[in-house]
């Protein structure tokens, strides 16, 4: 653990507290300024299809410029979508405003790689703990971003939610002056060379797990998160109810990380993965039996609690899927996949919630997470499998 580390974590912090405040209130613009019911979440969806596309470039663009470049070239991505967040609030424009949040994902695209750039600055017996430490950064963003977009609403009488996007700008403007005191490797001038086809790295059955517990965790987190402040509001819960709903609920994502690294050590990541997808479970559980302000908001703490113990899983069984040739196409698969889940999951969202209602919304999940839990039992024994029988080749 470093001072890097440290600086890292305060980025992450800075990004995960803008995305707590779009996830109050970019649904809620939408519903005021889209066309047709239909069209509520799509900024929602448009950010994560921004996220989803940046992926694989943000990778690539590290391995071949450096991750300090990377970060710069994404929070300055971020600014942008900010700044035009505000005019698109200003004109009202509901085109812009989806232009906005696009640029708003590219950002947070690349900046959802501070995890494993945390990596590449720590010794290797702290890994865990060092991937912790970054995610650890949300617990203060769980604080700010809710109780930015409630002050933010004062900010500005006659445009409520503009108040919320001129403080998001100030975030991304504070993570850029972070990010000039931070320490970052080089780039190799010579280009790392061999490696195995991606297909064979993929293929690997630790990598499967990683990913689909990855996308499943964060598909489902997504778009129960996303549909909970429109269920809320149709039930007649105020917008600073909901709020607080998703502040409690980004603390659930990100406060077990001080010790989800501990738990790894001692349980095994197999033990906590499927720990997480139980209490996945138990939330969907919490959701269909009702649709008080109590069961909305401890179903929001099992759901963030449940995908930090999926989410850092996957990301640390992950890490030792690949060389230091591969990481770049690896890193970038694993995004692009991941985040292509959780992009379906907020298109439809709105959908589900809409026509479908908040319960079978919530049915439908259960067989998705059942099969992760299928996937980490099934693979991860054909892993260890794999190993012992390699252990006894060696002997």
């Amino acid at each position: 653990m470093n001072r890097n580390v440290y600086l890292l974590s305060a980025c992450q912090a800075l990004l995960v507290c803008g995305n707590v405040l779009l996830v109050s209130v970019v649904a809620l613009i939408g519903q005021q300024l889209s066309p047709a019911p239909l069209l509520i979440t799509l900024p929602v969806a448009l950010q994560f299809a921004g996220l989803m596309l940046a992926t694989v470039p943000a990778s690539l663009i590290m391995q071949r410029v450096g991750r300090k470049k990377g970060f710069f070239l994404g929070s300055w991505m971020g600014v942008a979508g900010a700044v035009l967040a505000v005019i698109s609030l200003l004109q009202p424009s509901f085109i812009l405003f989806c232009c906005a949040t696009f640029l708003l994902g590219i950002g947070i695209g690349f900046g959802t790689l501070y995890r494993f750039a945390v990596v590449e600055v720590c010794e290797p017996q702290v890994k865990s703990r060092a991937i912790s430490m970054v995610m650890a950064g949300g617990v203060v963003a769980a604080v700010i971003g809710p109780q930015l977009a409630i002050q933010g609403q004062q900010w500005f009488t006659d445009r409520p939610y503009l108040g919320a996007f001129v403080g998001l700008l100030g975030l991304y403007l504070l993570a850029l002056l972070l990010l000039t005191r931070t320490q970052l490797p080089e780039p190799s001038a010579q280009p790392a060379q061999g490696g195995r086809r991606l297909r064979v790295i993929l293929a690997q059955p630790q990598c499967i797990v990683a990913i689909v517990v990855a996308a499943v965790g964060y598909m489902v987190m997504t778009l129960l998160m996303t549909a909970t402040p429109l269920a809320m509001a149709r039930c007649g819960f105020a917008f600073t109810h909901s709020a607080e709903v998703i502040q409690w609920h980004v603390l659930g994502m990100f406060l077990p990380s001080f010790i989800t690294a501990k738990l790894i050590a001692r349980w095994g990541l197999k033990t906590v993965m499927l720990l997480g997808v139980t209490l996945m479970l138990g939330c969907i559980g919490v959701n269909l039996a009702g649709v008080e302000l109590w069961q909305f908001w401890l179903a929001l703490v099992l759901l963030g609690v449940g995908w930090n113990f999926m989410f850092i899983g996957a990301t640390e069984l992950l890490t030792g899927c690949y060389t230091a040739a591969e990481r770049g196409k690896t890193q970038a698969a694993n995004e692009f996949l991941v985040f292509s889940m959780a992009t379906l999951a907020t298109f439809s969202s709105g959908a589900l919630e809409s026509i479908l209602g908040w319960q079978m919304m919530n049915i439908l999940m259960l067989p998705v997470v059942v099969w992760a839990a299928a996937v980490i039992l099934f693979f991860l024994r054909v892993h260890q499998q794999t190993l012992s029988k390699g252990q006894h080749s060696d002997a």
